[in-house]
């Protein structure tokens, strides 16, 4: 259990604030629990909650139940009923009362059937007798109904006034049993393998809400293995919308109330009245459109249509207006062939040879040749001879035979500067006619101009 801080010892709590510590020390310690006893000073309030004590032999608790969960009970709670209570421990700060805060309630036992319920729901359900491939389809518009269920029942009442209401043209057999007591399981079962024996399209399993006991027979395995069997489909409204049973999970489908489980099965005749009708006129409009169309499309045809001998004359005018366009043009193409016959014969005698003219031609082109390369001989000796006039003037011998002299270095390369020579240099002088080797004794060197 959480331990909750006290208040500083020397502070001083107002009893709001006491109560409000309480409250949320109460609330924190104990989760939901379930607990039982005996009801005791029931009181039902005109705001919907619902105010009762809850005892036993030795103690009692006040409890309360708000009217959103009080709604949801589905059955009237009575002085005196052992019930089991699934409470949240609270605690009510304006009276300083202790208090449960009711939940849900069950009569007391349930526990045990809920147990039971659960572990056969799990059992079917690992064997796929609830599977959805199994379910079968309602008719859509179905002739022949089975009711099973009690002839006293008030769901009996509720399903034959929605038919009557909604399709009285359904034929229905009543296939009567008990719906709770010792044996209403087995008899239930009975009764839905006549049903499915029978000419019948659907069944209808139905029965009035009640607690858990009063609704335990459609709870039994063998109403759930016999509605799977049935070879046609099972609609289950038993109870009440909250109410859910073993046969609701076996059924093809599970309506939330008698009443409803009848309007699934029993088409409006009055809807399909207004459909049919609707549609009719949808038919109708559509049949004086087409008829319309088709109309349009026989003027049309009509205005096409022409009468044989009308159909020569037009075909025999064809042919003379081909006729004509045919002679037209083969004339023009015998014209097109005369002229290109007149213009190759042309081409033919112009491309024929005439030595004549082809003498004196070739004797044309010789003398052009001749003068061409006479001109042409005579402009390439006067470039060779100024050419040749060029290269004298460059020969260094034709320098030297005219008193000019070459010093050559040492190194072996010309002397253009005396002031790159030294007193006692070596040289090499070369002349016209011969050489000669000196030795340096005077450099007079020659200023550079500014």
């Amino acid at each position: 259990m959480q331990n909750i801080a006290s208040p500083v010892n020397n502070s001083v709590l107002t009893v709001a604030g006491l109560n409000r510590l309480v409250r949320e020390c109460l609330e924190t310690a104990f989760p939901l629990t379930w607990i039982g006893g005996e009801i005791s000073n029931l009181t039902y309030a005109a705001s919907g909650h619902v105010y009762f004590s809850l005892k036993d032999a030795s103690a009692q608790v006040r409890c309360v139940m708000w009217r959103s969960r009080a709604q949801l009970l589905g059955w009237r709670l009575e002085n005196g009923q052992k019930i089991e209570a699934r409470a949240l421990v609270s605690f009510y700060e304006p009276r300083g009362e202790f208090q449960l805060n009711i939940e849900a309630v069950r009569r007391a036992g349930q526990g045990d059937l809920f147990e039971r319920f659960l572990r056969l729901k799990a059992q079917l359900e690992n064997e796929g007798l609830f599977a959805v491939d199994r379910k079968k389809p309602l008719p859509s518009f179905p002739r022949y109904l089975a009711i099973v269920t009690s002839p006293q029942a008030a769901a009996l009442r509720d399903v034959l006034s929605t038919l009557r209401r909604r399709s009285p043209h359904i034929r229905l057999t009543l296939f009567p049993t008990p719906v709770q007591g010792e044996g209403a399981g087995e008899k239930i079962a009975a009764a839905l393998n006549a049903a499915s024996t029978s000419d019948c399209e659907a069944i209808i399993l139905c029965r009035g809400g009640g607690s858990i006991e009063d609704l335990w027979a459609f709870n039994e395995e063998c109403v759930a293995r016999a509605i799977a069997a049935a070879p046609i489909p099972v609609v289950s409204g038993v109870g009440h919308e909250t109410d859910f049973t073993i046969a609701d999970f076996a059924a093809d489908l599970r309506a939330p109330t008698p009443t409803a489980a009848a309007e699934l099965l029993g088409p409006d005749r009055e809807a399909l009245r207004l459909s049919l009708a609707r549609l009719q006129q949808q038919l109708v409009r559509q049949i004086e459109r087409n008829q319309a169309e088709q109309q349009q499309q026989l003027d049309w045809l009509a205005t096409r249509l022409i009468h044989p001998a009308e159909r020569l004359r037009q075909r025999h005018s064809d042919v003379s207006q081909l006729g004509l366009r045919l002679h037209h043009a083969m004339a023009h193409q015998n014209q097109a062939a005369h002229m290109h016959q007149a213009s190759l014969r042309q081409r033919l005698h112009a491309a024929r040879p005439q030595p004549s003219a082809q003498r004196e031609n070739i004797a044309h082109l010789a003398y052009r040749l001749h003068s061409q390369a006479n001109w042409q001989i005579s402009r390439q000796t006067g470039k060779l001879n100024s050419l040749a006039s060029s290269l004298k003037q460059l020969d260094p011998h034709a320098v030297l035979a005219r008193g000019y002299a070459l010093a050559i270095g040492a190194d072996g390369k010309a002397i253009r500067d005396a002031g790159t020579l030294a007193s006692g240099a070596s040289l090499n002088i070369s002349f016209a006619r011969g050489s000669a080797s000196v030795t340096v004794k005077q450099v007079v060197a020659t200023p550079e101009a500014d």
